[in-house]
């Protein structure tokens, strides 16, 4: 969220856009968070009802018929029952006055005006674009909303495909509150079930990548680059080394992102061919090199040279792998990966319009204590038995502070945790299979549209095909046909056009691809026979990257194959662990609420859940509806201009926050600004996503609780001439609505600095104050807190 102060809303956005660390929407986060138009009651609700009610019972007695039909009486007797407010805001008034009478109030009014300042108080009640539904009249406005998408088969790829997500793990896990209300493990002891199935998900991805530390998990492939090029940054002891080259092969997304995040360190992202790159003109300036395995095209790339040259450079070598594909390709660490990373998505994750979706981090043991996150380790109890335990977090935001190159905490761990039951159930041969047949289609895909005539022009492919079309038609031609039978295809250029296959697709979606591109789908039958029924077979499958190591061999992994098996498992590990299911969980680190189910049925509705990030707009109207609700009324809750709704969780926020200063710094001729002042009180992130933005972090001291506006003042006039920003976290992380936030705020601007304020505890200013009344330029709100997202064990956020 930014405010006019920090910039005009075209210029911020415009800015933003630059900047931002995600490229596509995590459409279902998004659909979660725009259920915020429940949390404003009408005035036609059953509570505004019965205090009109009474008031007009009064009237009656003094003169007008207490019988007499009224629009009053009408609106009682048609008032909805099944409201928000009675079945989920959880004190009733008799609790409400007991805690009242230990606390020394009269009303909540006394309260709130003993605990937020009045001079922060908003003047108006706040005013959102909808009332309070009635749970069933929601669920109608959604399937409306809903409707306005068309989910048309989409074989766009890039990063992204459709999936079968198992019945027994949507039902037992995405849709199940003992799962996705569960907190982040930080207490082992309550979280034994979750800590072993995100091991099973470090297991999946150290076996598919061949690399022996994998961490659970990253956000998504973008930013878990990112992690990968600080990682390759800070592992050299020469500090000259601060060139990266990343192939020109890579989906678009992750380039965008991994450049975005260079610049916060100073490094320099170098795009080209990895095949004809001259290495030699970076010399012992290399810090590593990325590539694409397959690469955004469909080409399995033999990168034994490459990984060669690198690391006789003193360089790393960096492959953002498909892990489907690893199921029968090569293992990366086999032919010299030092990090693998990539998303997770298809094994089993619906697409949801770019998210959520668990990436994954893998790498060598040399680089075991760089890695981002948290990893998930062995350990024994105090009665010597087997027992899970967060091993590693040596780069986290909340042990490092300002000195952390990562402000990553576990994320997107129910999506990981999805994907992990994924591979349980399937096992290493459910999931070769799969691999292979996927596989299969695209060998027929290729012989169909080679015969009408059209290119494939990579020799090697695992799903996906680069096709030039014949010269008598044109990609337009095809998008055309394809768009008649409600059929996305990637847009390459005016003659290229591209397919991803995955494991959803049907005979029938085969035989209308080959029909688009004018082939005879009379003759797919055959074609089948003729294809290798094994990517190892294949003569797709380059020589000598056929997958020859075993994967999945743990028990685990080769147990549960039944439905039945499945679901005791999934009982069982829940059974370990304490969520909302079971009791509160009062943690002020993590504000947690137990989440309507009404408002979590939608997510995995088709019309959101089967939508690709990159479908064309006018497919996605309702969910540009959606979006473009919630931005407004976010706007309002903050009292801000101009909302984005992009960044995928609450580091990432306060990253494209500071981001966003910084750009609009820069537009003033202002870039030498770099000085970033942060509470000693701070959220750890702050402090990292400081250091990320590429700004010197200052300590402001905090007394009795309280931020030191001496101290504050000090420091803002040491540092005028570079002051960029202060982050303040308000109510602050003890609780308190401090008296001196807009002093603080007035004294960082008269410095020639904004104010970034961090929205974690958002959820205790709603209706009473907002960042934006308080003079705040920037904040960033953590949906999964103020709003209506679950944790879920860490993410999504």
């Amino acid at each position: 969220m930014l405010s006019r102060s920090a910039a005009s809303k075209a210029q911020s956005l415009a800015r933003l856009s630059g900047t931002m660390s995600r490229p596509v929407f995590g459409g279902a986060m998004v659909m979660r968070a725009a259920l915020l138009h429940t949390l404003k009651p009408r005035q036609t609700s059953a509570a505004a009802v019965a205090e009109t009610s009474s008031a007009a019972a009064t009237s009656g007695a003094s003169g007008v018929s207490a019988t007499e039909p009224s629009a009053v009486a009408t609106q009682k007797a048609f008032a909805p029952l099944d409201t928000f407010l009675r079945r989920h805001v959880g004190p009733r008034d008799s609790d409400i006055e007991a805690m009242l009478k230990v606390l020394g109030f009269k009303s909540m009014d006394e309260m709130i005006r003993a605990a937020v300042p009045d001079s922060i108080r908003l003047p108006e009640p706040l005013a959102i674009a909808d009332g309070e539904y009635p749970e069933r009249e929601l669920l109608a406005k959604l399937k409306a909303i809903a409707s306005r998408n068309k989910v048309y088969r989409s074989f766009i790829g890039t990063g992204y495909t459709d999936t079968v997500v198992p019945g027994v793990i949507l039902r037992n896990v995405l849709e199940n509150p003992g799962w996705y209300t569960q907190y982040t493990p930080y207490q082992p002891e309550i979280s034994q079930g979750r800590l072993e199935s995100l091991l099973n998900f470090q297991t999946v991805i150290s076996d598919l990548t061949g690399l022996p530390a994998a961490n659970a998990s990253l956000l998504d492939e973008g930013t878990a680059a990112g992690e990968a090029l600080v990682v390759c940054l800070n592992s050299s002891r020469k500090k000259n080394r601060t060139v990266f080259f990343a192939d020109e092969n890579c989906h678009p997304q992750t380039l965008a992102v991994l450049k975005t995040r260079a610049e916060g360190f100073g490094a320099e992202i170098i795009v080209g061919d990895y095949k004809t790159f001259d290495f030699s003109t970076i010399g012992d300036r290399l810090a590593g090199a990325l590539v694409s395995y397959p690469d955004t095209y469909g080409t399995i790339g033999d990168y034994r040279a490459l990984a060669n040259k690198v690391h006789e450079l003193g360089g790393q070598v960096v492959v953002a792998a498909d892990l489907m594909a690893l199921a029968v390709l090569q293992a990366p660490a086999e032919f010299g990966a030092d990090i693998a990373i990539g998303n997770s998505q298809r094994f089993g994750v619906p697409l949801g319009y770019g998210g959520p979706h668990a990436a994954f981090f893998a790498t060598t043991a040399a680089n075991q204590r760089r890695v981002p996150g948290r990893i998930i380790g062995v350990s024994r109890d105090a009665d010597g038995n087997r027992a899970y335990r967060l091993a590693l977090q040596t780069r986290e935001q909340h042990i490092r502070r300002e000195k952390a190159s990562s402000n990553i905490c576990t994320a997107q761990a129910l999506l990981a945790n999805m994907s992990a039951m994924y591979a349980v159930y399937h096992g290493p041969e459910g999931i070769k299979a799969i691999a292979d047949r996927i596989h299969r289609f695209a060998q027929v895909l290729a012989a169909g549209v080679a015969r009408a005539g059209h290119t494939v022009e990579n020799a090697s492919y695992f799903d996906t095909l680069r096709i030039r079309v014949a010269a008598s038609t044109t990609a337009e031609e095809i998008h055309a046909r394809a768009n008649e039978r409600q059929i996305n295809l990637r847009h390459i250029d005016a003659a290229t056009v591209g397919i991803t296959l995955d494991e959803a697709v049907t005979r029938d979606e085969l035989a209308q691809l080959v029909e688009i591109f004018g082939g005879n789908s009379g003759e797919i039958d055959t074609a089948v026979g003729s294809a290798a029924a094994t990517a190892s077979e294949s003569s797709a499958i380059p020589t000598g990257l056929a997958r020859q190591s075993a994967i999945l061999t743990h028990p685990v992994f080769n147990r549960y194959h039944s439905e039945t098996e499945m679901l005791r498992y999934i009982t069982q590990l829940q059974g370990k662990d304490l969520s909302l299911a079971n009791a509160m969980i009062p943690l002020g680190s993590c504000t947690m609420k137990l989440n309507a189910t009404t408002e979590l049925i939608p997510i995995t509705w088709p019309e959101f859940s089967q939508m690709h990030p990159f479908a064309p707009a006018n497919q996605a109207q309702g969910y540009a509806q959606m979006i473009g609700d919630l931005e407004a009324d976010l706007a309002a809750i903050t009292g801000m201009d101009a909302t984005t709704v992009q960044p995928n969780s609450g580091a990432q926020g306060e990253y494209a926050g500071l981001r966003a200063i910084r750009a609009y710094q820069a537009s003033r001729g202002e870039a030498h600004r770099d000085v970033c002042l942060v509470p000693e009180s701070a959220h750890g992130t702050n402090p990292a996503s400081a250091v990320m933005a590429g700004l010197r972090v200052v300590i402001v001291r905090c007394s009795g609780g309280n931020l030191d506006l001496a101290d504050l003042e000090a420091k803002a006039a040491k540092h005028a001439d570079r002051l960029a920003a202060v982050m303040i976290t308000y109510p602050s992380t003890y609780g308190v609505f401090e008296h001196g936030v807009v002093r603080a705020i007035d004294i960082v601007h008269a410095h020639g600095g904004h104010v970034y304020m961090d929205g974690a505890n958002m959820n205790a200013q709603v209706g009473l104050t907002s960042p934006g009344h308080v003079g705040a330029d920037v904040c960033h709100l953590n949906n999964h807190k103020t709003l209506a997202i679950p944790n879920g064990a860490g993410g999504p956020g």
